[in-house]
């Protein structure tokens, strides 16, 4: 007798349904995805034990007659394609006719159906494949299916199912993600006896996100049109200061998926504008011709695969690139106190002029000496930026005030008060215009008359040696002196030598968790931050009003105002609206 033999129906079912329906959030995902195509208005799902006792889900829709409802329980029936030139341009969720079968397999399964214009219904009753019963009953127009006991009949699957709770929030996460893909169609979520989601039907994206998230002012709104693609949707701004990592949702034509394409144009557009490493909170949608994608990949049908990869990376990078070099500023709110006058400063009235007003300003102490205008080290001529931006400059003219404690400038405008990090203003400034020098070939460097010879650490050793041309772009010249120690023969004319020294060390140390596999730009805009920050002025430098001035013009004209490339904020907002509120006048 031979070796091979066919699998009894029931098996094979049983085996293909672990490829579509991992956990009950899977079982979620697709019938809602069912529902949606079948022009469901109205959706309520409601799940027992997280799903693992029952999952129900209820639509609107158009149903189904009896001989389609018999039919769709059976494996690769549907009504979404009829040949294989479908393939090419899918424009519904699903399509391979595997779900509904697949979750009859592992289930005691109950579907209750009516086709629009029907006098009764269908109800269906499968038990781990088998079907039990089929009648005719009353019932509204849509579908109602039931999933109870879900892999009854698998117990290896059922143990690896993770806590109710864990389940459940699974559940309110795939919930979330069709809610805010389908604004226009009304979600509910129960768990037990608790409402857990509840969004009626919602007139835009923002009104939907309103209704997931709440407000979220420090959301940025993303727009961009190119190549045939169109992007859209809100993400975490630069400045935000909540956690590092964030939810990340993604769609293409209203299809959720996850794709590394994306997922690193998303990197790659926020380490455009700062080091700092994050996984942001983005809401992301794409929509382009059906057939410049193939959802055919994988059976859950999370995975696709682009016909022009670039493109869709191009336009998603410059995006939010666009996006987070128009990101707004935090914002602070007052309490009304009485704050003393500085001693050490004197109040100046302004003076009215032939060219205008003079804003107040402090006037420093009589033992602070007056300091030139603020200027770099080594000017850089202002070159075309490596990657330009489309956009124009969001950041309107600020007048400096003063400083406070000789390390935040105080600025106002016609929106209100700004509190500028003047260390981390110039960084920003310095940082780019550092990478715009680069994208023309390198750094000015100063030859020093006595090279220095820098004691460092094994492996700071071996971080330095191992970028000598990355660091020779930035006009650092060093090499070997020794397995502890480097000769610098040569420092970027934007540092002098006891600065230059200070990030070289700090450079070892920024660069050697980078030696494994990391990429020359990311190490490019590490040495670029480092220099930037040990070029920039520091916390308690007393500077003169041109000075402030002249680093606001300059913030001003970045592409990125809001961060500094190690991500800290540059400045806090108190706005017109704010200050008004609390001196009563609204």
């Amino acid at each position: 007798m031979g070796r091979i033999h066919r699998l009894p129906t029931d098996l094979a079912n049983q085996i293909a349904a672990g490829e579509v329906i991992e956990r009950p959030a899977s079982v979620v995902k697709e019938l809602v995805e069912n529902a949606i195509d079948a022009g469901a208005t109205r959706l309520v799902i409601h799940v027992e034990l997280g799903g693992k006792k029952q999952v129900r889900v209820e639509d609107d829709g158009e149903g189904m007659e009896p001989e389609d409802a018999r039919l769709a329980l059976e494996r690769h029936a549907t009504s979404k394609i009829r040949r294989a030139d479908d393939l090419a341009a899918i424009s519904t969720l699903g399509f391979r006719g595997e779900a509904l079968p697949s979750i009859a397999s592992v289930s005691h399964f109950v579907m209750r159906t009516r086709a629009r214009g029907q006098q009764s219904g269908t109800e269906i009753r499968v038990n781990g494949g088998a079907m039990s019963s089929v009648a005719e009953v009353g019932a509204p127009e849509g579908t109602r299916v039931e999933v109870n006991d879900l892999f009854y009949n698998l117990p290896a699957r059922r143990k690896f199912l993770k806590a109710d709770g864990a389940e459940s929030a699974q559940v309110s996460r795939i919930v979330t993600q069709l809610a805010l893909a389908n604004p226009e169609i009304g979600f509910t979520l129960t768990s037990a006896a608790r409402t857990v989601i509840q969004c009626p039907p919602a007139i835009s994206l923002r009104d939907r996100l309103y209704q997931l998230y709440g407000e979220r002012s420090d959301l940025l709104e993303v727009r961009k049109e190119a190549g045939g693609l169109r992007l859209g949707g809100y993400i975490a701004a630069l400045a935000e200061q909540g956690p590092t990592r964030g939810p990340q949702n993604i769609f293409i034509n209203r299809r959720i998926v996850k794709d590394r394409t994306i997922a690193h144009a998303i990197i790659d557009a926020y380490s455009n504008a700062s080091i700092k490493e994050r996984s942001p909170e983005v809401h992301l949608f794409i929509e382009m011709p059906a057939d410049a994608l193939d959802v055919n990949v994988h059976p859950t049908k999370a995975e696709v695969r682009f016909r022009e990869q670039s493109l869709v990376h191009e336009v998603v990078r410059r995006g939010l690139m666009d996006a987070l070099g128009q990101g707004g500023v935090p914002q602070l709110q007052l309490r009304p106190a009485i704050l003393p006058a500085p001693a050490y400063a004197t109040p100046v009235l302004p003076t009215v002029l032939a060219g205008g007003i003079y804003p107040n300003r402090w006037q420093p102490a009589p033992s602070a000496a007056p300091l030139e205008p603020l200027e770099p080290r080594a000017p850089l001529e202002p070159l075309a930026p490596q990657a330009p931006l489309e956009r124009q400059v969001s950041m309107k003219p600020l007048i400096p005030l003063g400083q406070f404690r000789d390390t935040f400038i105080i600025a106002i405008d016609d929106e209100g008060v700004a509190i500028i990090d003047q260390h981390v203003a110039h960084e920003r400034v310095l940082f780019e215009r550092v990478m715009e020098r680069l994208s023309a070939g390198r750094l000015e460097s100063q030859r020093l008359l006595v090279p220095v010879v820098l004691e460092v650490p094994a492996s700071d050793h071996q971080s330095l040696v191992g970028r000598v041309a990355e660091l020779e772009r930035f006009g650092y010249e060093i090499e070997s002196f020794g397995a502890s120690a480097i000769k610098v023969t040569a420092v970027p004319a934007l540092l002098d030598v006891g600065e230059s020294a200070a990030a070289l060390l700090a450079l070892a140390h920024d660069l050697e968790g980078m030696d494994r596999g990391a990429g020359v730009q990311a190490a490019m805009q590490r040495i670029a931050a480092t220099t930037a920050c040990h070029a920039a002025v520091k916390a308690n430098d007393p500077l003169s009003y041109e000075k402030m001035a002249h680093i606001l013009e300059e913030l001003r004209a970045t592409a990125y105002s809001t961060v500094c490339p190690h991500g800290r904020p540059v400045m806090l907002r108190l706005t017109r609206r704010e200050i008004e509120k609390n001196f009563e006048r609204i």
